[in-house]
């Protein structure tokens, strides 16, 4: 028994269907994973950084660390701060326990031993660079061994902490 023209039509377009619907699916997927993989970041200490080695060169990597206020440069003309940054831990846990966050970071500064690492950012001076504010950074090390932050945020507890006080007696 012979098929009919309309019948081969019809299984033919569901098939023509499926198999565009499949590669639409395989492209959708191919992106998706593709652009994770290029925006994944690993998130180490100076620690772990320093433990990696050479492995971590090259990818974007970020890092946070305690500003060491003595070592802050910045040249206006070419926008280019360098700055050292201390070893603090990666675990919120840690850092309460350890009484806080204004507390690790001057911890991190205090202690000689504390693993460093030197950090170069070019674009404005921001206004919380400052000693002991928390640096968090996105970038890459240099086989120079210098950390290069495409990106740079600052937080600075201990500025908020004194306001706090204030705050809290001219509400009574």
């Amino acid at each position: 028994m012979e098929q009919s023209p309309i019948t081969e039509t019809r299984s033919g377009g569901r098939m023509k269907f499926i198999i565009g619907g499949l590669l639409i699916i395989a492209a959708v997927v191919y992106l998706i994973v593709s652009s994770t993989r290029a925006s994944a970041q690993y998130f180490l200490t100076i620690e772990e950084l320093a433990a990696k080695g050479d492995s971590v060169k090259g990818r974007d990597i970020r890092i946070s660390g305690a500003v060491i206020g003595d070592s802050i440069q910045y040249d206006p003309q070419s926008l280019t701060l360098k700055f050292v940054i201390a070893d603090i831990p990666g675990d919120n846990k840690v850092i309460e326990a350890q009484g806080g966050l204004a507390e690790v970071l001057h911890q991190a500064v205090m202690d000689p031993n504390r693993k460093k690492l030197d950090v170069v950012y070019v674009g404005p001076k921001p206004d919380l660079l400052r000693h002991e504010a928390q640096a968090i950074m996105t970038g890459k090390v240099g086989a120079d061994g210098v950390f290069y932050a495409d990106e740079l945020l600052l937080k600075c507890p201990t500025k908020y902490e004194e306001a706090v006080p204030d705050q809290v007696e001219s509400g009574s």
